[in-house]
């Protein structure tokens, strides 16, 4: 029986060369998480988008139930310098909150909501969710930082609001914004 050669690693150039390789890779990651799960007892969550952006998923249990306990874990590891990242975790948080909100609009371009099938109307779904998870943690860290004796006013809020794009904080805002 012959050996399998060592494959290049480069984009492949043809179309549908390049989405029948896809296609099987794909197949075989996901044998993989599998196997991965039942031999090893593991939590297995995978999310692969195609090329066109569609959503494959894999999930040895709920995926929401994992990414939950990947937060949770994230936010054990972040808390032990909280101190010293603040700020870059908070630059981070704005741009996941962006990607995510991108996500959605490239969703909403791509797929009518209206001849869209459950599949991907529950991808929709789980991006809204998401987004919304993130956008109140970032409002309940924002309002903490205030009532832990920051400094920050109420008008310097809505000034920096106004030149990030976003939504005041502060509920009581005569500015609206």
């Amino acid at each position: 029986m012959p050996r399998r050669g060592v494959v290049e690693l480069r984009r492949i150039e043809d179309k549908v060369s390049r989405q029948v390789r896809f296609s099987k890779r794909r197949a075989g990651l996901f044998k993989k998480a599998f196997e991965l799960s039942l031999l090893c007892d593991a939590e297995v969550s995978l999310l692969v988008f195609s090329p066109a952006g569609k959503l494959y998923e894999y999930a040895s249990a709920s995926i929401e139930d994992t990414y939950d306990r990947y937060q949770q874990f994230a936010g054990a590891e972040t808390t032990m310098n909280e101190d010293q990242n603040r700020n870059d975790n908070q630059d981070e948080a704005s741009l996941d909150l962006q990607s995510q909100v991108k996500e959605i609009a490239t969703w909403s371009v791509q797929n009518n909501a209206e001849e869209s099938d459950a599949n991907e109307l529950e991808q929709l779904e789980n991006l809204l969710r998401n987004a919304l998870r993130e956008t109140r943690s970032k409002k309940m860290q924002m309002l903490g930082t205030q009532n832990s004796g920051g400094s920050t006013s109420s008008a310097q809020n809505c000034k920096e609001s106004r030149d990030h794009g976003t939504r005041c904080p502060d509920l009581n805002c005569a500015s609206g914004e």
